[in-house]
């Protein structure tokens, strides 16, 4: 036998266990008969597609599973770190009890002050400060109600009642009177140093610190600093818990977000891998063909169309049988495919060619091609691919 005619049989035998459904194909429908009647199995297209399918499936399902498994890991660890639970703070000094009374009576800011109406205020104020001194403090409250009333543009009238209210421990009647105070006057020393203690009395202590720093720059004196001396550390001691506390916070939601983050990762990671396992699970199922498949011919074929068949056949016979060849070559085959004046034997005599459709990367861009030939200049800028289809139509185009 010839020995490039070997050769030719040897490739195509080689093609054929590559892609065993190129057996499908109606003009070797002969070369399948006398397989079988060899005794040989021959996997159907049909079994092969199913059993790329079932392969793919599991892929595609591992894959979803593990997508799916990631996130619920994520979720699990964000459920895991709990609520940040704030400590109690240990503070020291006494507080009183906040009194509810109703508002005491407030001077009336529009009223225009006389003289006498100035001079009638100084004197209830005179009457107040001699009950002061007495431990008279609901007798003086009176008198400097009457002042304010009479002169309600005095923030002294105001910072002197609101002092009186301390003594008595309601400090939310001195806070109102403070306010009123500095209202009139925003740099009312008494103003600032009776809402400052007030606040301390009610254990409001970091806003106590400030008013009584903000009166010790106005108008410093021996009370504002004792009071300092209880205020500063529990405020500090606040300050400092807050500080701590907010870190905790901010470091917490960092954390979250970025489990978020990597979740969001993932999750596209997975989809992205996902979608390529189906993408490659799809060119993979594709029938026919050098490996992966001419599907039933090279549908719309290359340019010109592959109409006909393989004439010329495969003469000098198969060793162990079928002499005399393939008479009359391979005609019809291949709907849509190969031209009439192809020597299908110049593809498989050709090393290169062989060599590149064991690349799948190549074969994918040739089934590409075969599916739409319009695919073709997509492929023309790959090194591997535009030679091998440049190569490929140089055959198809017959004799020059």
């Amino acid at each position: 036998m010839d020995a490039a005619k070997l050769n030719e049989l040897k490739k195509f035998i080689q093609l054929c266990k590559s892609s065993p459904s190129i057996l499908d194909d109606p003009s070797l429908s002969f070369f399948r008969d006398y397989l079988q009647s060899l005794g040989a199995k021959i996997p159907s297209s049909a079994d092969t597609a199913a059993d790329s399918k079932s392969k793919s499936y599991v892929v595609e399902e591992s894959d979803e599973e593990l997508a799916d498994a990631g996130v619920k890991i994520n979720i699990e660890e964000e459920e895991e770190e709990d609520e940040i639970i704030e400590s109690d703070i240990e503070l020291e000094g006494d507080t009183v009890e906040p009194d509810n009374e109703p508002p005491q009576k407030m001077g009336d800011p529009s009223v225009e002050v006389t003289d006498d109406n100035r001079d009638a205020s100084h004197s209830a104020k005179a009457k107040a400060m001699d009950a002061i001194s007495e431990g008279k403090f609901e007798e003086a409250i009176e008198n400097l109600t009457q002042a304010i009333l009479l002169n309600p543009t005095s923030a002294i009238m105001y910072g002197t009642r609101a002092s009186v209210y301390i003594k008595m421990k309601k400090p939310n009647a001195a806070i109102r009177d403070a306010n009123a105070a500095l209202e009139i006057n925003p740099d009312s020393a008494k103003g600032y140093k009776s809402r400052g203690i007030a606040r301390a009395m009610l254990g409001q202590w970091e806003d106590a610190a400030k008013d009584l720093h903000m009166a010790s720059k106005l108008d410093y004196d021996e009370e504002i600093k004792i009071w300092l001396k209880k205020v500063e550390p529990n405020a500090h001691r606040i300050e400092e818990h807050h500080r701590k506390y907010d870190r905790l916070h901010k470091e917490r939601e960092d954390r979250k977000i970025e489990r978020e983050r990597r979740r969001r990762r993932a999750q596209a990671q997975a989809e992205y891998e996902k979608a390529k396992k189906q993408e490659q699970s799809s060119s993979s199922r594709k029938p026919g063909g050098m490996p992966g498949g001419f599907p039933g011919g090279m549908p719309g074929g290359f340019p010109g169309g592959m109409p006909g068949g393989m004439p010329g056949g495969m003469p000098g016979g198969m060793p162990g049988g079928m002499p005399g060849g393939m008479p009359g070559g391979m005609p019809g085959g291949m709907p849509g495919g190969m031209p009439g004046n192809v020597d299908f034997s110049k593809i498989l005599s050709d090393p290169e060619l062989m060599a590149a459709f064991s690349d799948p990367e190549v074969m994918a861009a040739l089934q590409d091609v075969m599916k739409n030939p319009a695919n073709l200049a997509k492929h023309q800028a790959n090194p591997k691919v535009a030679p091998v289809i440049a190569k490929m139509m140089s055959k198809f185009a017959g004799p020059k």
